[in-house]
């Protein structure tokens, strides 16, 4: 009986041109296509900003690991050369530069953590009866 009642229920769907799961599945689809067109937009947006930060002194690093200061670019073929240490360049492509390191992230990574305060057990003594009071 429920057999019958289920081929009738589909029968009455198809009839009627609409199923549900084709609506799902569209929507589905709908959503997929705008999530990549947003995750290129915002690439592209992130791109753009770090070619606006690159230029001749910038301190750099790529994609690999390197840090360096750009000395020369070519747009022409996509090319930046760094320094990397006194007298020592290297040749990339534009694509491999990952970030522009900024100076003042650069000297807070430089210094070395505070160590923390040692207290004896006198003066813990002391400002745990303070605290009390």
């Amino acid at each position: 009986m429920t057999s019958l009642l289920t081929a009738a229920s589909a029968e009455q769907t198809q009839a009627s041109g609409f199923n549900p799961m084709n609506l799902i599945l569209l929507v589905a689809l709908a959503f997929m296509i705008f999530m990549m067109f947003r995750g290129r937009q915002k690439a592209k947006k992130a791109q753009e900003e770090l070619r606006s930060k690159l230029h001749v002194g910038a301190q750099v690093m790529t994609n690999f690991g390197l840090f360096g200061t750009v000395l020369r670019q070519n747009p022409d073929e996509n090319q930046v050369v760094l320094e990397l240490s006194p007298g020592t360049t290297a040749t990339v492509h534009s694509g491999a530069i990952a970030k522009v390191v900024e100076p003042a992230a650069a000297a807070e990574t430089e210094q070395a953590p505070a160590e923390p305060a040692v207290e004896s057990p006198e003066e813990t003594e002391r400002r745990l009866n303070d605290e009390e009071k």
